[in-house]
């Protein structure tokens, strides 16, 4: 077995910005439900709030999978962070390619929440990033 370097003391730092940005997806999905639902009725609210959550299960999946192989092994970081985006995007593909096939009215309004939840998430993530290295 070759050298590893030692694994830092406290490795949470991989994921403390979940429980922060757990709630931010949670209000996030609220209001989109609640457009949705004004804009377009229930079908729409439930578009919009799917999308909201398939953004937010998907990117919690991708921290938890990098952090636990940093964990255990850094050089698992690339083929299991690559494994992970694969899984999530060709999901993520069968899910529109579903939804734009289908006649369901809130079609639309998932493609929206998904927006939404990608702009939110992907800034949220980046002020969270900002403002831990300013602090150091």
């Amino acid at each position: 077995m070759p050298d590893l370097p030692a694994l830092p003391a406290d490795p949470r730092w991989r994921v403390e910005h979940l429980p922060f940005l757990s709630a931010v997806s949670f209000a996030l999905l609220t209001c989109a439900a609640s457009v949705g639902f004004f804009a377009g009725g229930a079908d729409a609210a439930l578009g919009a709030a799917m999308g909201v959550l398939i953004v937010t299960v998907s990117y919690t999946m991708s921290t938890l999978v990098i952090a636990w192989a940093d964990t255990v092994r850094p050089a698992l970081l690339m083929p299991l962070g690559l494994l992970t985006y694969v899984l999530k995007y060709t999901l993520l593909g069968v899910i529109l390619a579903f939804g734009v096939s289908s006649e369901w009215p809130g079609k639309t309004a998932l493609g929206f929440g998904i927006v939404a939840g990608v702009m939110v998430w992907t800034g949220v993530q980046a002020w969270w990033l900002y403002g831990r290295t300013v602090r150091k």
